[in-house]
């Protein structure tokens, strides 16, 4: 479980993906922090809150993955975990090196995306 500080950040700019993935969260006991874009994470800001982030790879401001290389040049350490629904060899292959715990494809088990969470919770990844 997370402490009561940290929560897991979706950014996906699907409203009801992520009125979804908070209900999941919620479900194992994880607090959720939505955004609707890269801009609005950015606007937040407080990642040090952030115990890990959920990050749709077709964002409609910018690519998910430019916004995991805009965060690690911010010095932003939190674990990421992509999730997409157009998979492809070339944004799996550029999600792996831009550094994410997980890459799930959509729809996916909650168990894929509960299991990686509880890691990075866990300091195990």
């Amino acid at each position: 479980m997370l402490p009561i500080h940290k929560a897991v950040f979706v950014v996906d700019d699907d409203f009801s993906m992520r009125v979804s993935i908070k209900r999941l969260l919620r479900e194992h006991g994880f607090g959720a922090l939505l955004f609707a874009s890269a801009e609005a994470l950015f606007d937040h800001g407080d990642f040090e809150s952030a115990a890990c982030i959920i990050i749709d790879i077709d964002l409609s401001d910018q690519s998910g993955i430019a916004l995991r290389r805009r965060l690690a040049h911010e010095g932003v350490t939190a674990p990421v975990v992509y999730i997409t629904g157009n998979d492809s060899a070339a944004n799996r292959a550029a999600a792996i090196a831009s550094g994410c715990i997980a890459y799930l494809t959509k729809p996916f088990l909650a168990c894929s995306l509960i299991e990686p969470i509880e890691r990075a919770c866990a300091g195990a990844v």
